[in-house]
């Protein structure tokens, strides 16, 4: 299995620290050719540069963009596809909490855009890459905060209701959805898409600067998962032989499991999908 990845090449967005930077160091370990993604050029450098003395892997660089614009998904695309012409493994691991209510440059909902609609958009542009370079495979880090949820389409941006958790979850469970429908789009490509549940874990993700975030913070930091043992899974569905003809499935703790009753509905699945496709302007 270590060298099941040697030569491979792999993207991992929000990769600059917590369950990203954990997958990406195991993928560099395993020979993968790795792009780190990341939104500051400072923590990028510094993650790529750890990386490559902790793993004696050389092929390791990071490219830039901000989640929250969907101009930057455009950019990030066509710089990899510049340099890159097969991608073997696409971890869409980036996201965000955010308590209060805010839009992007764009226009849109930041929980919406930053947790899913980039991930959508970021998939779309590199598919025919994904294909071209099978067997291959997405993962795509959901949450179990995500059953608690249903796709609202009367008010997808939450603008006339608006809470951190429930936008959040609303999110997750659109990248359930999107994970299934594109598995039924890819039926018989080689290419391959799971979505994962990675757990509590403890890492500095959703530091918004609220009071009821610093709070939860350390509720998570003393019940949660390292990044280490969270990672776990998303390391297996990127570089296991075990999974590699597996689509469509929702895993925890390296097994697949039932996701929401919401989750398999294919008319919100289609729905969603075509919605996704006009809000990103694709």
């Amino acid at each position: 299995m270590e060298r099941f990845m040697e030569g491979k090449i792999c993207m991992v967005t929000g990769a600059t620290s917590g369950l990203g930077e954990v997958t990406t160091r195991a993928l560099a370990a395993k020979g993968a050719t790795v792009i780190v993604h990341g939104r500051d050029l400072v923590k990028s450098e510094t993650t790529v540069r750890n990386i490559k003395e902790q793993t004696g892997n050389s092929n390791v660089e990071f490219m830039l963009a901000d989640f929250s614009v969907l101009s930057d998904i455009h950019h990030l695309a066509k710089q990899f596809m510049s340099r890159y012409q097969r991608l073997k493994v696409l971890v869409n691991n980036a996201g965000a909490f955010f308590y209060k209510r805010q839009e992007s440059v764009d226009g849109i909902e930041m929980t919406f855009t930053v947790n899913y609609l980039s991930h959508f958009l970021l998939t779309n542009l590199l598919l025919d890459t994904l294909k071209a370079s099978a067997p291959s495979r997405i993962i795509n880090v959901s949450s179990g905060i995500h059953k608690r949820a249903n796709i609202n389409f009367e008010d997808i941006q939450s603008r006339r209701k608006y809470s951190g958790a429930g936008a959040y979850g609303q999110a997750k469970l659109a990248l359930v959805l999107f994970t299934y429908e594109l598995a039924r789009r890819l039926e018989g490509t080689g290419l391959t898409v799971n979505a994962v549940n990675p757990g509590l874990v403890a890492t500095k993700f959703g530091l918004d600067g609220s009071k009821v975030m610093a709070f939860m913070k350390r509720l998570i930091n003393v019940f949660g998962q390292s990044p280490e043992q969270g990672a776990q899974t998303i390391i297996y569905l990127a570089t296991s032989p075990e999974v590699e003809n597996v689509s469509g499935k929702y895993f925890e703790k390296k097994r697949s499991v039932e996701s929401s009753k919401a989750s398999y509905d294919e008319a919100t699945a289609k729905r969603l999908w075509q919605m996704s496709f006009k809000m990103v302007g694709l």
